[in-house]
């Protein structure tokens, strides 16, 4: 029987961090790309704004701005730009007329799910040589550190 060698916290914490930037900077890269796939002129921000609604269903702008983690005046200049390119619709909201719902127009959902469908595969081309076991150990422990 072999001792496992002991593993230097530091060293793996810094191991982790190097791994999320690798990750971080991919995943901006992809909305980028994401972006410009939904529409030329669109901003990685209002992909996310996109997708989320997407997936979602309509929402408040408060929401949706606590949901990105992004400021309410940011988010309202995107909102502009999505309504003005025919990506999303702003309706009154049927329970208080005086706030408005946001929601993402019909095209507009269909073309995020096509994009989502290749992320996906994308995703699960990755992922192919993985145990079912490891990937779903992997969501459990990003899911711990996301809460």
């Amino acid at each position: 029987m072999t001792a496992e060698p002991e593993i230097d916290a530091e060293r793996a914490i810094a191991a982790v961090e190097q791994q999320f930037g690798r990750l971080f900077h991919r995943v901006r890269a992809n909305w980028k790309l994401y972006a410009s796939m939904l529409h030329p002129d669109l901003p990685p921000l209002g992909y996310k704004v996109v997708s989320s609604l997407a997936a979602r269903g309509p929402a408040h702008a408060g929401a949706l701005a606590e949901e990105l983690h992004t400021d309410k005046s940011v988010l309202s200049r995107q909102i502009r730009m999505l309504e003005e390119l025919g990506l999303i619709e702003s309706r009154v909201d049927e329970h208080d007329a005086r706030v408005r719902v946001l929601a993402a127009t019909p095209e507009a959902a269909a073309r995020v799910a096509e994009i989502r469908s290749g992320s996906q595969a994308e995703l699960r081309q990755r992922l192919g040589t993985w145990e079912p076991q490891e990937i779903a150990t992997f969501a459990e422990l990003l899911g711990r550190l996301s809460d």
